[in-house]
């Protein structure tokens, strides 16, 4: 539930945040404000996952494609990483592009 509740606040912080500020190869504002509730999710569904270790994977979302980079444990972590990305709705597609540690 704490978790729950942190990631609602961090949610909370980053399109409070963003204000007006749009990206390169970004449209609008509000595809700015869904790409960062997008990754948050994702972090937050990492974070959530006995499986995933989130501190070691990145995410970053530009027009709803999610980018997964780090480094994952074994090939499990990288697939559940991935499938945890593509359930999160608005999501596009997934690069992934995490690498596996020998």
């Amino acid at each position: 539930m704490k978790l729950a509740l942190a990631a609602v606040m961090t949610a909370a912080a980053l399109l409070t945040a963003t204000g007006c500020a749009v990206s390169r190869g970004q449209q609008t504002v509000g595809a700015y404000v869904d790409d960062a509730g997008i990754t948050t999710l994702v972090k937050s569904r990492m974070a959530e996952s006995k499986v995933v270790a989130a501190s070691s994977i990145s995410v970053e979302t530009l027009n709803g494609v999610v980018m997964l980079s780090g480094f994952a444990k074994n090939t499990l972590e990288k697939t559940e990483a991935e499938r945890i990305a593509r359930g999160v709705n608005n999501v596009k597609s997934v690069r992934n592009e995490i690498a596996i540690r020998p």
